[in-house]
């Protein structure tokens, strides 16, 4: 496999075997809203506050992703979250391990659990 790092809203090469990404910054949740959703329930690691925690994925765009999370994350809260993505889903011979740097845009009660929408700032993309 051919090793690659990208940007969002721009690419380069650098042989490094992984990609990633900065994001621009977006201004509030309507920026955000654009990108098409794709409904995957992933698990998900989350840091955020110095605590960590587990969560699961309701959707997955370019710009984000919706968590259901038991943890309070009021907006504007910084989150670091690992999604591991599964061959089948991506359409790859191997799983993909997606680390993530981003910030709490939304979140809202759903029953039991929260519901947390969080911009994507940063990527970094590995091919297992």
């Amino acid at each position: 496999m051919k090793p690659e790092s990208k940007r969002k809203g721009g690419s380069e090469s650098s042989g490094t075997g992984a990609a990633t990404g900065v994001a621009r910054a977006k201004s509030s949740y309507a920026d955000v809203q654009g990108a098409p959703r794709f409904p995957l329930e992933l698990p998900v690691s989350l840091r955020s506050g110095g605590q960590e925690s587990q969560a699961t994925t309701t959707n997955i765009s370019a710009n984000g992703v919706l968590f259901q999370v038991d943890a309070e994350m009021p907006v504007g809260s910084r989150v670091e979250f690992t999604i591991s993505v599964p061959a089948d889903v991506v359409g790859s011979d191997n799983d993909v391990r997606l680390d993530c740097r981003g910030r709490v845009v939304r979140n809202y009660e759903n029953g039991e659990r929260r519901g947390v929408g969080v911009v994507i700032d940063e990527y970094h993309l590995e091919r297992r």
